[in-house]
């Protein structure tokens, strides 16, 4: 396996290095992971309801951040999963979103909501947070933290609280905006990007139960799953029944226009194509599941 690159934009350039006669290229990157899944209902108790998937972790370079330097070789792709919604009955919060990675770029994935019955309903921290719930008992519930690990810029904002007694779920946060708080709240927005030649919004907070509307993004309104490839947060289910799944996240690379040709991407579910752009026609690959960019 051909080393990967870590060094910051240019910096290959700099000290003249080449792979088998192929200059050093920088790319810009887009990566998000998976939604955290909603929290689930209560069995035997239609009142409870759960609260909202934080969105995957959302980091990008595009634009005007650091690129990273890519060398001649292969460069594994991890794609994050949608995070599981909670198992009717158990206390725990639903299933955190899977990570994604590119290079040295991790983003870590969305945390579960909280479900009922009572329990331990603070929401899980991840790239976002995921939403708390609350089901009549004593004391405020708490959202999970959002941007963990902590990185900068922010991958992510909190999920939201709820205040008991009540029976309901926050919303789950987005990469844009926390969550806000239960019961049936709305998930956290999610932040809009142009990498892949049009503006698109990724990583939304779900929407806790009953009625909470999901983050933009890919938030899944209470009731609903996330949308595949956007890494937003499933919504909280109300009444008897687990919670939802969050959506799966997605890893989108752009290189200059004259790189193209020398890009391939693997398996084939994943895309190379071309874009405008203000110095020609950007390569654009894009990867909906875990694979590999080969340069070279």
């Amino acid at each position: 396996m051909p080393l990967n690159s870590t060094r910051g934009a240019g910096s290959a350039k700099g000290f003249g290095l080449t792979s088998g006669g192929l200059a050093p290229v920088d790319v810009d990157y887009l990566v998000v992971a998976g939604g955290g899944g909603g929290g689930q209902g209560s069995p035997g108790d239609n009142n409870a309801r759960g609260g909202g998937g934080g969105a995957g972790g959302y980091r990008t370079s595009f634009p005007g951040g650091t690129k990273i330097t890519l060398i001649k070789g292969s460069y594994p792709i991890t794609v994050g999963a949608a995070g599981p919604g909670g198992s009717p009955g158990n206390n725990s919060p639903a299933g955190n979103g899977g990570d994604s990675i590119f290079s040295t770029i991790t983003s870590t994935g969305g945390g579960g909501g909280m479900g009922s019955p009572r329990g331990s309903l603070t929401g899980n921290p991840g790239g976002s947070g995921g939403g708390a719930a609350a089901d009549g008992g004593d004391g405020k519930n708490q959202g999970g933290d959002g941007n963990t690990p902590p990185v900068s810029p922010s991958q992510g904002n909190g999920g939201g609280d709820v205040g008991v007694p009540s029976n309901g779920g926050a919303g789950g946060g987005g990469a844009s905006s926390v969550g806000s708080d239960g019961p049936g709240a709305s998930g956290g927005n999610g932040s809009a990007n142009s990498i892949s030649g049009s503006p698109v919004t990724y990583a939304g907070g779900g929407g806790g139960a009953p009625g909470g509307g999901g983050g933009s993004g890919g938030g899944a309104n209470a009731d609903n799953s996330g949308t595949p490839g956007l890494g937003g947060g499933g919504g909280g289910r109300t009444g008897v029944g687990g919670g939802l799944v969050g959506g799966s996240g997605i890893v989108i690379i752009r290189a200059p226009g004259a790189s193209g040709p020398k890009f391939s991407v693997s398996p084939g579910t994943n895309t190379k194509t071309t874009s405008p752009a203000p110095d020609g026609a950007a390569t654009i690959l894009t990867f909906t599941v875990p694979g590999s960019a080969t340069y070279g």
